[in-house]
């Protein structure tokens, strides 16, 4: 079990949405989640368990993967145990059968929690990876399971040559199989309610309720440092890309944007703009070390490594940093199934340029709290300059944003919606 002394995330979140006492009966719930990093899934993840805890509910973190040096500051609370099994378990094997070895992983962490490890719970809360759900089955009394659907996963695979198809087709239709065994299914935007009926059809008539991610804002009302070191004199306009070094995160095209805003400027303005990548990164990942360096290689070939800072595996008081100094924040996956960043950017004051399609359609109000853009250079550059030309937009679009999210995206609301799903699995 991995603890820590950092206790301050979950007690403040316990002073702003009421603390436990007075509820009639503690409910315990297991979190499931194969991988506990700092993706947006585990954002997901981390929230909802302290917006239970908050609640007077019993609550601990099952995973195959923990790192303490590498991980949301929340997990590292006393107040919210981390228990990690099955770390030896491959994640691959020679670099491929990802999928395969996350299964066997997270059905390795399920079985020593059933079977193991003793411990007595209500409801089970899992994400990502349905696999786990029948051998929860295998519990004393059965067991109820929430699952939450960030994205079907057979849909997060590019390739599909046709060995892959024979690979995948098997995990294709346990995926669907296990996932119509919870108890209740919920999915973090309409765009993800969607694509699940239609990535699912046998499940089509299962009720999918949507419970958007919310944002730990007591995390972000803290004081904010400088960005000193990290940028070069003079340059007042920054632009920021937050999201892991993932090529289906479409990286490229914040590069590719700031060479066509390049063409838009004159030489006096272009001095002035800068570029930030920051990105999940873990040395782990093939993917990551190889992608960093294909973003590397690119801003090189597009002349701009003087106004491009690549940051990686940034800590929670560089985000906040990065996120208050910054003039605009770029977004750009294509078909987002949510996308945490926008929602902690508005709530930040900062405008978000995201691509139109996905979970940013519902987040971004166009026009108001920043711009809905094709993913061309040409649409994105577009936008960039309007923050160039009118000094006074940040501010405008930033006050709108905080209001969004404060209506939209508050912590309270999701822990009402979160809570009440809990407690009526349990009666």
């Amino acid at each position: 079990v991995h603890v820590g002394s950092i206790r301050d995330p979950v007690s403040r979140n316990r002073e702003l949405t009421g603390k436990c006492s007075g509820w009639d009966r503690m409910v315990r719930v297991v979190f499931l989640h194969p991988d506990l990093g700092i993706g947006g899934a585990e954002r997901l993840v981390v929230d909802a368990a302290v917006a239970l805890c908050s609640r007077g509910c019993s609550v601990q973190i099952w995973t195959a993967h923990y790192d303490p040096q590498h991980c949301f500051s929340e997990t590292l609370s006393p107040d919210l145990p981390v228990v990690c099994v099955g770390d030896w378990l491959p994640t691959s094997v020679f670099g491929y059968f990802h999928a395969l070895c996350a299964y066997l992983r997270m059905i390795y962490v399920t079985l020593y929690l059933v079977l193991f490890s003793g411990e007595e719970f209500d409801v089970v809360f899992c994400d990502q990876v349905s696999a786990c759900i029948p051998f929860l089955r295998l519990a004393r009394h059965r067991k109820k399971v929430l699952f939450y659907c960030h994205f079907p996963d057979q849909l997060l695979t590019q390739c599909r040559s046709a060995l892959k198809r024979i690979y995948r087709g098997p995990i294709d239709w346990f995926e669907e199989l296990t996932t119509g065994m919870a108890d209740r299914i919920l999915v973090n935007s309409q765009f993800t309610a969607g694509v699940f009926k239609q990535t699912f059809p046998k499940l089509a008539e299962i009720q999918t309720d949507v419970l958007y991610p919310s944002l730990n804002s007591s995390a972000f009302d803290v004081e904010v440092e400088g960005l000193s070191g990290l940028l070069p004199e003079g340059r007042s306009l920054t632009f920021l890309s937050i999201n892991r070094y993932e090529r289906k995160k479409n990286l490229p095209l914040a590069l590719q944007v700031l060479a066509a805003l390049k063409e838009r400027l004159s030489t006096g303005e272009w001095e002035r703009v800068h570029l930030v990548m920051a990105g999940g990164y873990d040395e782990r990942v093939v993917e990551n070390v190889e992608h960093y360096e294909e973003l590397r290689s690119l801003a090189s070939s597009l002349g701009l490594e003087d106004h491009v800072t690549f940051l990686r595996s940034f800590s929670d008081k560089q985000k906040l940093s990065l996120l208050h100094s910054s003039t605009c924040v770029l977004y750009t996956p294509s078909n987002e199934h949510f996308g945490i960043v926008p929602i902690e950017a508005m709530y930040s004051r900062c405008p978000v340029i995201a691509v139109n399609s996905g979970g940013p359609l519902e987040s971004v109000a166009h026009g108001e709290t920043g711009f809905l853009c094709k993913p061309t250079p040409e649409c994105f550059s577009e936008a960039m300059q309007k923050f160039v030309t009118d000094p006074k937009l940040k501010q405008r679009m930033g006050q709108a944003g905080r209001e969004r999210v404060q209506q939209r995206f508050s912590l309270q609301a999701f822990t009402e919606q979160l809570y009440g799903h809990i407690i009526n699995l349990t009666q």
